[in-house]
Formats: C-alpha cells, sequence, structure tokens
C-alpha cells in the first residue's frame, strides 16, 4: 500500500526532529533538529537506519552544510534513569529546538508524541520516510549517536559496542553477564538492572 504523500502545514520555517537511541541499555538519547534550505535541496534523504554507513556520512556532511540550521540535543542516562525513557527523549527534543540558530515557527516530530515546545508542533508517524526535514535529523542523530559507541566500543572492546549500538542483543547481553554494568549504561533497564542485582 502506497503511504499517504504528506501534506506539509502552512508555515514557513519548519523544523523537523528526531530522535535515535531510546531503545539501548546504554548512552545517551540523541535528538537532532533540522530546518532545510529550500534554495540548496538535498537529495537521497530518507530514514537513517535505511542508508549505508557511507551515504549516512555523506549526507551528514551535506545537511550540516547546507541546512539553514540544525542542532543536536540529547538526555544522559542518569537523565533517562531518573526521568524515563519518553520523558527524556521529549528533554532532548526541546534542546535540540532551543539549539537552533534560527527560530522554527513550525516542528514536525517523528512519531506519536509532541513535546512542550514554544511553537505550533505536529506529530508524523514514519516521519523519518515522509518529510525531508525529519530525515535530516534523524541522520544527524544517527551518526552523531553511532560516533559515541564506536567510542565507547574502543574504549570497552569486550561489549561489542561498535556492532549493537548498545542495543539488547544477545552479544550485548552476554557481555552485560560477564563483565557487569558500566557507569553509563541505564540503570533503569531491567537487563541492567539484572546485571547490577537490584532487579
Amino acid at each position: 500500500m502506497i503511504e499517504q504523500p504528506f501534506v506539509y502545514p502552512d508555515a514557513n520555517v519548519i523544523a523537523g526532529v528526531d530522535e535515535v537511541g531510546r531503545g539501548p541499555l546504554i548512552g545517551a538519547v540523541v535528538t537532532a533538529a533540522v530546518i532545510l534550505d529550500p534554495h540548496q535541496p538535498i537529495v537521497g534523504l530518507t530514514d537513517s537506519k535505511k542508508l549505508s554507513e557511507k551515504k549516512r556520512l555523506a549526507l551528514y556532511d551535506e545537511i550540516k552544510e547546507k541546512a539553514l540550521a540544525w542542532s543536536v540535543g540529547r538526555a544522559e542516562p542518569d537523565e533517562i534513569d531518573s526521568l524515563n525513557i519518553l520523558h527524556a527523549t521529549m528533554l532532548a527534543m526541546q534542546r535540540a529546538i532551543a539549539g537552533l540558530s534560527v527560530t522554527p515557527d513550525y516542528a514536525l516530530i517523528d512519531g506519536n508524541r509532541i513535546p512542550d515546545l514554544l511553537m505550533p508542533a505536529q506529530a508524523v508517524v514514519k516521519g523519518d520516510m515522509r518529510v525531508a526535514e525529519i530525515s535530516a535529523a534523524s541522520i544527524l542523530a544517527k551518526v552523531d549517536r553511532d560516533h559515541e559507541m564506536a567510542l565507547l566500543d574502543a574504549a570497552y572492546p569486550d561489549y561489542g559496542f561498535a556492532q549493537h549500538k548498545g542495543y539488547p542483543t544477545k552479544v550485548h547481553m552476554a557481555a552485560l553477564a560477564e563483565y557487569g554494568a558500566l557507569p553509563m549504561h541505564r540503570k533503569s533497564f531491567k537487563p541492567v538492572k539484572r546485571a547490577l542485582g537490584i532487579d
């Protein structure tokens, strides 16, 4: 079934917002907000997960170069543990929007929830495949978070972070059981609680 084409709201400056990292057991949830320049179109924008790493990295640089404004927001593991992952994600989205050098008059948010913002906003299910601004935001957020996982992998090679990006795969669960939780693990998530003996 062909998805309905997205009808843009009547607004002058639209920011797209997306997140990466709600499901992993470790690290920050990373969000991005992007305002594209209509005079500098970017070809090939889609859901970041559907792109090869090489293509993602090329688009990452192009988005930063051509966008009218972009910003990355995040919520750290301790914030996730104290707020819960949903509220921490909303906070990270607010931070991404607040960090934009140009103030949007409308925000399009991937998913089905909207954070409290100073401008009108609309949630767009599967927005990273339907809205160019959200696609661009998903690429920035994923590349940044993947880079953090690569750094974590270099520091803690036994855990396999470069491979699973912190998601609860068999490899990650086995490493948690054998080596224990790291300071940047999310202590409110059940597998980490179990590894810490607080389940």
